[in-house]
C-alpha cells in the first residue's frame, strides 16, 4: 500500500511539474490588430519549434498594452514606436524599454473631402491623435507639409499650443488615434496612424496626400518591462521577428510601403 501511495504521490508531483513547466514556456504579447497581431501570428510555428507557446493577446487602445506589460499581465508588447513609450514611461513612471526594433509605418495625411492638400479651405478642420507623441508626430508632418510652422524648440512632443503660423487658419480636432479613421468623413483632412490606418482599407502611397519619408525615426518596437529584455523568451521572439520569413510577408502583404521593415 506504501508504495502505492508513494507512486500515485510521484505521478501527481509529475503532473504538476508538467503543467507548471507548459505554463512557464507560455509567452504573452500584446499588440494591435494590423500588422501587428498578423505578423506575431506568422511566428507562432516558429517559436513553437523552440518549445515556446505564443500568445497573441489584442488591444485596440495605446494605453492598456503598456498597463499590462508594466503589471506583469503580459511579457511584451508590439504595437508602439519608441519616442510614444519613453513618452509614457515619463508620463506615468513606467520602466518599458525597447527589446527590439521591427518594422515603421508612415504616418500620412488622408481625405474624403479633397484630392491635394492645396485644396484645403480657410478654417478647414484636421484631426489628429490626441496621445502625446503622435500628436506632436502628426504636427510635424503638417509642418514638413507646409500648411503650419511650429516653435523651434517643441519637437516630437509638439501641441497645437506651438503652433506659430496656420496661413489657412486651420482648426485642429484632437481624437484617440483608434476613432481617426471612423471620423474621417465629418473632417476635411486627418493625419492618422498606420496602424489604424491599414485595417480601415486606407493605403499611405495611394490614398495619402502627404506621407512621412522613409527615415522616419518612429521605429514600431517590442516593448518589455526593464530587465526582461535579455530574457530567452524575449530573445527568441525578437530573432523571429526580424528574420527574412518576416521581411518577405511585409514586402507582399504590403507591397506599396504601408510597412517598412528595419532590419
Amino acid at each position: 500500500m506504501k508504495k502505492i501511495i508513494t507512486l500515485a504521490a510521484a505521478v501527481l508531483a509529475l503532473g504538476f511539474a508538467s503543467c507548471k513547466k507548459s505554463a512557464s514556456d507560455t509567452l504573452k504579447v500584446g499588440a494591435t490588430p494590423e500588422p501587428h497581431a498578423e505578423i506575431l501570428n506568422l511566428v507562432k510555428a516558429d517559436l513553437a519549434e523552440q518549445g515556446i507557446k505564443l500568445e497573441v493577446v489584442e488591444f485596440t487602445d495605446y494605453v492598456t498594452p503598456n498597463e499590462a506589460v508594466e503589471s506583469g499581465e503580459i511579457a511584451a508588447n508590439y504595437f508602439q514606436h519608441l519616442p510614444y513609450m519613453n513618452s509614457f514611461n515619463e508620463e506615468r513612471g513606467y520602466h518599458l524599454v525597447n527589446a527590439g526594433g521591427i518594422h515603421v509605418e508612415p504616418f500620412a495625411v488622408y481625405s474624403r473631402k479633397i484630392k491635394a492638400l492645396s485644396e484645403l479651405k480657410d478654417k478647414a478642420t484636421v484631426a489628429i491623435p490626441n496621445d502625446p507623441t503622435n500628436e506632436g508626430r502628426a504636427l510635424l508632418l503638417l509642418q514638413d507639409a507646409g500648411l503650419i510652422t511650429l516653435k523651434a524648440e517643441a519637437g516630437i512632443t509638439a501641441t497645437v499650443e506651438d503652433i506659430t503660423s496656420n496661413a489657412k487658419n486651420l482648426k485642429f480636432s484632437e481624437i484617440e488615434a483608434a476613432s481617426l479613421p471612423r471620423v474621417l468623413a465629418d473632417v476635411d483632412a486627418a493625419v492618422i496612424n498606420g496602424n489604424y490606418a491599414i485595417p480601415a482599407g486606407l493605403s499611405a502611397s495611394k490614398d495619402g496626400l502627404y506621407v512621412e519619408g522613409s527615415s522616419s525615426p518612429y521605429v514600431n518596437v517590442i516593448a518589455v518591462k526593464a530587465g526582461n529584455e535579455n530574457s530567452e523568451q524575449i530573445k527568441a521572439l525578437v530573432k523571429a521577428l526580424q528574420s527574412e520569413k518576416v521581411q518577405k510577408y511585409v514586402s507582399e502583404k504590403y507591397p506599396d510601403g504601408e510597412v517598412v521593415t528595419v532590419f
